[in-house]
């Protein structure tokens, strides 16, 4: 069984489009799926709109973060005993046909950990401020963890049921992201990327990490780094 994970804050206006695009990738592909929100503390309808489409909605009273939401998924995960969980995110920036892609190295037996590169696509697609800040993310996450990526802020992954059972997320914020490495690390996963497609919308650029908020990331990082 596959869990997909959608960590969600404040995406009333497009969860649920991007929940009608999940189902009918489960429905084509015809896997055996749960898929399940997490409400991250919304102030909006975000839950309602995700529990009206007829998926598990599991919700933060107060707002975490992504680390607090991607920790109460796979937790969830390993509880329902999913062979393979996969997270994406809820703002259209991700594409649900590309689920399939992102399992399959799992499903081959050749990964522990999948992450969904926008780096092994269409480059040109990717925003000038992305091209720059991604990179150091990128060196910064080798540097802390010895493990090198093309794209370590991707926020579509897979991970199998090893990995679900042994990750371990302490952050709470977006430098998750960069933690899910030294998990990879620590633990001995088989890490693997693919190339998935580069969406990126007014609505997702305005939703997604802001410039500020992705130096304050690599702050941490730096940090961490110097302790």
């Amino acid at each position: 069984m596959i869990c997909i994970i959608l960590p969600a804050y404040n995406e009333a206006p497009v969860i649920g489009q991007v929940l009608d695009g999940v189902k009918k990738e489960v429905k084509k592909e015809k896997l055996s799926a749960k898929v399940v929100v997490i409400d991250d503390g919304s102030i909006d309808q975000t839950g309602k709109i995700a529990q009206k489409k007829g998926v598990r909605v599991l919700r933060h009273v107060l707002n975490r973060g992504l680390g607090g939401a991607l920790g109460t998924g796979l937790a969830y995960a390993k509880k329902a005993g999913a062979d393979i969980a996969a997270t994406l995110d809820s703002d259209g920036q991700h594409d649900p046909a590309d689920i399939k892609k992102v399992i399959k190295p799992i499903l081959d037996g050749k990964a522990d950990v999948v992450i969904g590169t926008r780096w092994k696509s269409d480059k040109d697609k990717i925003p000038l401020d992305r091209k720059i800040i991604t990179p150091l993310s990128n060196i910064l996450t080798f540097l802390l963890f010895g493990i090198p990526t093309s794209d370590s802020q991707s926020g579509f992954r897979a991970f199998s049921k090893k990995a679900i059972n042994t990750i371990t997320i302490r952050t709470q914020g977006m430098e998750v992201s960069s933690e899910l490495f030294g998990e990879i690390k620590k633990k001995k996963l088989k890490l693997t990327e693919v190339p998935i497609k580069v969406i990126y919308t007014s609505y997702s650029r305005k939703k997604g990490q802001t410039n500020l908020n992705s130096f304050q990331i690599l702050l941490k990082l730096v940090l961490r780094l110097f302790r």
